[in-house]
């Protein structure tokens, strides 16, 4: 509250003082009031128009989001995280404090007993958002400033074996699903980069395509010999005239979701008594097999389309064999 009525007297100010002398106004005024209590008294009325005033803020926000390249299941994400937080404090923005964000979090985790990794995604996107507010000028100052990163427990994830891989393959039930598991072990792609493909994207000669990624940034990737090969059959085998690369094995032969590839590989790996299988997994394994011989982290970088090389060392999990190997050599 002591914000938001720093904000309105600096506004009130505009027309009769200059930048300077209403930024100082801004800060004598927060530095006063915040030894002050302020206790205000709202009926049903003011609540509703207050939640509607968020809403808006948080539109604004996720178009800008949108702008920004975000995908259509980010902004999803962003929304429901967002949505809830502001359903539970149920004040204006401007009077949202970093002890408020504090006990959302807290009781955010022992309502869903999330892991830690999770709870630091949260207060990301709570980051964002009240950055974003922060720099449109809607508040003054960011409440998520004084919240630091939540530490959790850095977990080895899990790849596939080359055992795992074989039996993956042998337990596909049509020449599609076929063709689908030897693309995502052969490429790394992303799920979301997979549904996206159309036939035409294919260049079967050069064993590439350009899939569109996150932040709508393009990127050539490439698929080897086997994956060609049951990529061929598959298409030879479709009678349909759609254009996507994936699609439903029934009229009218949808492209396939990202649900639906996901629906396909847990399958697949239910009938292969593999646990945990994922279209993730696959990208995750190819960059540690990558990395495993001897691949340069700048290229695997390239190959998986990211940004920072951080992010890839994070994916490229060298394996404890190598590891295992690599002392006996090296040590003894």
């Amino acid at each position: 509250m002591q914000n938001e009525l720093a904000l309105r007297i600096v506004g009130d100010m505009k027309s009769v003082l200059n930048y300077y002398q209403l930024d100082k106004l801004k800060e004598t005024l927060i530095d006063h009031l915040s030894e002050v209590q302020i206790t205000v008294t709202r009926n049903h009325e003011d609540t509703a128009v207050i939640m509607d005033n968020n809403t808006n803020l948080m539109e604004i926000f996720l178009s800008s989001k949108r702008v920004e390249g975000c995908s259509d299941r980010t902004i999803g994400y962003y929304q429901a995280i967002i949505t809830r937080l502001l359903s539970r404090v149920r004040i204006p923005v401007r009077e949202i404090s970093t002890d408020h964000i504090r006990s959302y979090l807290a009781e955010y985790k022992d309502e869903t007993n999330c892991s830690g990794t999770t709870i630091d995604n949260v207060r990301r996107i709570f980051s964002s958002f009240f950055s974003w507010l922060e720099d449109e000028d809607y508040i003054i100052k960011s409440p998520v400033r004084r919240i630091h990163k939540v530490k959790s427990r850095v977990l080895v994830k899990e790849t596939f074996s080359d055992e795992n891989l074989v039996m993956l393959k042998d337990h596909c039930k049509n020449i599609r699903d076929l063709a689908l598991i030897e693309f995502l072990i052969s490429t790394g792609v992303r799920v979301g980069e997979i549904v996206k493909l159309k036939r035409s994207d294919i260049d079967f000669e050069n064993r590439s395509c350009i899939v569109l990624g996150k932040g709508n940034r393009q990127r050539e990737v490439y698929f080897d010999a086997k994956a060609k090969i049951h990529l061929e059959q598959y298409l030879k085998s479709r009678h349909d005239k759609a254009d996507g690369l994936f699609v439903s094995t029934r009229a009218p032969y949808g492209n396939l979701s990202i649900s639906g590839v996901e629906l396909i590989v847990r399958n697949i790996g239910k009938i292969s008594n593999i646990p945990n299988v994922h279209p993730h997994k696959f990208r995750r394994t190819l960059a540690t097999m990558a990395i495993d011989k001897d691949m340069p982290i700048e290229q695997v970088q390239k190959l998986l389309g990211h940004v920072k090389i951080e992010t890839t060392m994070h994916y490229a999990m060298v394996s404890q064999n190598n590891v295992k190997m690599s002392h006996r050599k090296y040590i003894g």
